[in-house]
């Protein structure tokens, strides 16, 4: 049996994701562990200096030490973020692989609409409603607004939310989309959710290849 469009990949460990996102940095940014090493450096500096003042450099160099690595894993999950964005602009369906990243609340269906020209159309659902979420060239604002209609069609009275993802004046990058998303004013109940994801379900989405690497699990991967 073929497995679900948005089944959830099987879990990596911590390990693991570090050792992606450690590979995923030394590629786009090789000096981000200097950084990284500097951030803890000055760190423990800071807090030996403090502690001299104190006449306890001792003590609170060891202190410093766990706040110092705080500030370098701080640095490398900025850096490690940025390198998976980078890593997969421009590709096919990298909105899609940034929408199916976010964990909890939203369920997201790639490719639900596609032109010939690779414009495509991802419809996430949650609280705030149904999202669709359009990446391509710029005439993929009338697939967007055909998308609209036929949800509105479909599901008179959801509200829908249209979104284009990319670089130019009035879209969204693609670093800042899942904080787009999140932050939409919720309008639905739980329950009106999992009625609208039942009714959406029998709609579906194509088959499309979604960019694979560290993206759901790279953005992630740092827990501050």
């Amino acid at each position: 049996m073929a497995k679900k469009q948005n089944e959830t990949p099987e879990k990596q460990s911590q390990t693991a994701v570090l050792k992606d996102a450690f590979r995923l940095v030394k590629t786009h940014t090789p000096l981000a562990l200097l950084w990284c090493f500097a951030g803890f450096a000055l760190t423990e500096l800071v807090a030996i200096l403090g502690g001299s003042s104190l006449h306890h450099p001792l003590y609170f160099g060891i202190l410093g030490f766990p706040l110092g690595l705080l500030v370098a894993f701080f640095i490398f999950t900025r850096f490690a973020n940025t390198a998976a964005f980078s890593s997969i602009k421009g590709q096919l369906g990298a909105a899609a692989s940034v929408l199916m990243s976010i964990r909890r609340g939203f369920t997201t269906t790639p490719a639900v609409n596609v032109s010939r020209n690779q414009d495509m159309v991802h419809r996430t659902v949650g609280r705030s409603g149904i999202i669709l979420v359009a990446e391509g060239s710029a005439a993929v604002r009338s697939l967007l607004i055909d998308e609209k209609k036929k949800m509105e069609r479909f599901l008179p009275g959801v509200p829908v939310t249209e979104i284009i993802a990319g670089e130019a004046e009035g879209q969204v990058p693609l670093k800042k989309l899942q904080k787009k998303i999140k932050k939409l004013p919720k309008k639905l109940s739980t329950n009106q959710v999992r009625e609208v994801r039942a009714r959406l379900k029998a709609v579906g989405g194509l088959s499309m290849p979604i960019p694979q690497g560290p993206m759901p699990k790279g953005v992630k991967m740092p827990k501050r």
